[in-house]
């Protein structure tokens, strides 16, 4: 059933919406486990509008198993998504760097503000993201240092192809994630894929992973979903691999995975001068997880990163 968080009337006689689809079997909501699933804060990651249908569908399928209360907050930044843009339109600023937003404040600050407020008392949160339309990246579970320690159980039972313990955008203070932290609700994000684009594989791993976080609150009763153990990375670990020229970059990885020392990424070269300016090469052994999927790229831009080694658990 749907219901309206926030509603604001905007200058052109329309209304900007805060949706909320809560799916339960119980009236008896404040005594139950619950756990909200958070998508569009960033209106060119679509994978969460997929699997906020999957995750839907599957429950409506077998709904005498759902013991508790599932809360699906699918369009955040609604303005963001109808345009297709990371930004909050007409502001151009990252909705997720603006929680735990005012009562007072601005329109998004208002509807971030009603977000946080509602998602208050559950028993944990999942913030889905995809990537922008700058980078590729792997299934993922992102988390931040400071709560690394309470959040790894759950973690862990998302099918990922790893959790990285940083204080990355994505997790940083400002964000969702790190509100809900700090009000005592355990929260995390998934990240995976390119901007304005879906992968439905991906999205069917992420349901996957929810329904176990689900099990393990006694949320759901159905059959979890077994995976092998993912690894645990932060920044100590991971190759960072930059530009060191603007250019094309022609990337050379067809898919994540394993590379060796010395493999190449991809190169950049300089259309002006029909020249390679640099070639990416993999400094060591590792997992790639992030590849530039964005052309044209400028000195210092990200073009990968490389798993090298597990930190302790």
């Amino acid at each position: 059933m749907y219901d309206t968080i926030f509603s604001m009337e905007l200058p052109v006689g329309e209304h900007i919406k805060l949706l909320r689809n809560r799916i339960s079997n119980t009236e008896d909501i404040k005594n139950s486990s619950r756990m909200s699933i958070v998508t569009g804060i960033h209106g060119d990651e679509m994978e969460g509008q997929y699997i906020c249908y999957e995750l839907t569908r599957r429950i409506e399928n077998e709904r005498d198993k759902l013991k508790g209360v599932v809360d699906i907050y699918p369009a955040v930044n609604l303005l963001g998504l109808d345009n297709a843009i990371h930004t909050i339109p007409k502001e151009r600023l990252d909705m997720n760097h603006i929680f735990p937003g005012s009562p007072d404040g601005s329109m998004m600050e208002r509807v971030a503000y009603a977000l946080i407020e509602d998602i208050a008392g559950a028993s944990v949160c999942i913030d889905v993201h995809g990537s922008d339309i700058f980078t590729r990246e792997s299934l993922q579970v992102r988390i931040n240092e400071e709560f690394a320690a309470g959040l790894m159980e759950y973690a862990k039972l998302m099918p990922a192809n790893l959790i990285w313990k940083n204080p990355c955008p994505s997790v940083a203070a400002s964000t969702l994630v790190h509100s809900m932290n700090c009000i005592g609700v355990p929260a995390f994000t998934v990240e995976c894929g390119v901007g304005n684009t879906i992968n439905t594989k991906y999205g069917d791993r992420i349901v996957d992973g929810i329904f176990n976080v689900m099990k393990y609150f006694g949320i759901w009763e159905g059959e979890a979903v077994h995976h092998d153990d993912t690894p645990v990375c932060d920044d100590s670990s991971i190759d960072f691999m930059r530009a060191d020229k603007a250019g094309l970059f022609i990337n050379s990885m067809n898919k994540f995975g394993r590379v060796k020392k010395g493999q190449c990424i991809g190169k950049i070269i300089d259309v002006n001068k029909n020249e390679v300016v640099q070639e990416i090469i993999a400094p060591n052994d590792g997992i790639l997880f992030t590849v530039r999927e964005f052309p044209m790229v400028y000195e210092g831009a990200l073009l990968a990163r490389i798993l090298v080694q597990e930190v302790e658990k």
